[in-house]
């Protein structure tokens, strides 16, 4: 389908049709720069920053893939807004580090305001509605695609931060960051406009690629998604760790 996860890592290789050519893509999505000093501002959280060492993950994915392009399926920035400081720094760092190498899509998300105007002569920055390269559609999520995008074989999107909780015999427990897969149910489009062209896609929400920023506990009740067409849109899904142990339909886990 145009979509290999990357085996133990938040990331997924994409095969994206532009134009005439076709190329190998490193997806990853929220990968949230300076997530510590947000922390430290958000909630007097003190954090050593990880800067470094994301950057690093990054580029060692680009290296085992051997891929033609980065693409950010939303949130490579964190702080909402014009980002400043040590966030900035990162920023600047990641982009330079990965554009030494090849190209760097952005689809934007709502962290990411600002990031056209600094960064729009070094990096592709997409429409936040989404877009298509072929047969793969890409979205961060917090807003509704572009019609255009349910006419794909798959929909990629970000912004949900998908973790489970996992629990054991003695009360135990852990969470996971982990994929979620499964066809999207065209309801809730009907409901929200006009669907000029729909494909029957299949849905994947890819984990956060940054370990600190949290997420939706997809099998705890009472956890509300973000994106506007979830978990409507996905009647059934099956959520898999980082290292593709499945874990079975997302609402049983």
């Amino acid at each position: 389908m145009g979509v290999e996860p990357v085996p133990d890592a938040p990331a997924a290789v994409l095969t994206l049709a532009r134009g005439r050519t076709v190329e190998r893509a490193l997806a990853v999505a929220d990968y949230h720069a300076g997530i510590e000093a947000g922390l430290r501002y958000e909630r007097g959280v003190e954090l050593d920053s990880a800067a470094d060492e994301r950057r690093e993950r990054l580029l060692d994915l680009l290296d085992r893939t051997a891929a033609d392009r980065v693409v950010v399926l939303g949130d490579l920035a964190h702080r909402i807004g014009d980002p400043g400081g040590v966030e900035s720094e990162e920023l600047a760092a990641v982009v330079d580090a990965v554009t030494d190498r090849v190209p760097l899509t952005l689809v934007p998300g709502n962290h990411d305001a600002g990031l056209a105007e600094r960064f729009g002569d070094r990096i592709e920055v997409v429409d936040g509605a989404g877009v298509r390269y072929g047969d793969v559609a890409l979205l961060h999520g917090h807003q509704w695609p572009d019609p255009d995008l349910l006419a794909a074989d798959v929909l990629c999107v970000g912004h949900e931060h998908p973790t489970v909780r996992l629990t054991d015999d003695v009360g135990g427990g852990r969470v996971e960051r982990a994929w979620l897969r499964g066809p999207l149910s065209r309801a809730p489009f009907d409901d929200h406009g006009d669907v000029p062209a729909w494909n029957d896609p299949e849905l994947v929400v890819f984990p956060a690629f940054n370990d600190r920023s949290g997420g939706t506990w997809i099998n705890v009740d009472g956890q509300g998604f973000l994106c506007p067409f979830l978990p409507e849109g996905l009647p059934t899904a099956d959520a898999y760790l980082l290292d593709g142990t499945r874990l079975g339909d997302f609402r049983s886990v």
